[in-house]
């Protein structure tokens, strides 16, 4: 079920709000607002990972870009007892010469803090990104 909202903005806004949505990829304006909303409650909510409490329960996938000689690091610091690590995947971007690692992991924040620190200064370690999943209290799984 659907329901209509309204609000009001000032014209300097209004005049440019299109073509902000179609600048960010949306075609449909209550999309836009339903995903812009929830994002900004969510950070207003538990704040970035580096702002979280330390023991802030967080969910989500580290993204880690590499040079393949720096994998061995990698594989130690994924089976560390820090983090659960409930799935992983490997690719090798050829265009990019570069291998990539995703890893799906559930932890304190602190653990998420300490584990992207130690890639960062892992050695052949390009970029290390981090997306936490969006806080729901039910859903599908």
């Amino acid at each position: 079920m659907s329901k209509i909202l309204s609000f009001s903005v000032d014209d300097a806004f209004a005049k440019g709000f299109d073509s902000m949505i179609e600048a960010s990829g949306y075609k449909n304006r209550s999309r836009f607002f339903r995903d812009a909303a929830t994002q900004f409650s969510e950070l207003k909510q538990r704040g970035e990972l580096h702002s979280m409490n330390d023991d802030a329960v967080v969910e989500g996938h580290i993204i880690v870009y590499y040079q393949h000689a720096a994998e061995h690091r990698l594989l130690e610091i994924r089976h560390s007892d820090t983090l659960n690590v409930t799935s992983y995947n490997h690719s090798c971007l050829s265009h990019s010469h570069t291998c990539v690692d995703v890893l799906h992991a559930i932890g304190k924040a602190k653990d998420f803090r300490n584990t992207i620190e130690l890639f960062h200064n892992t050695p052949l370690v390009d970029k290390v990104v981090f997306a936490s999943a969006p806080v729901r209290d039910d859903g599908c799984c």
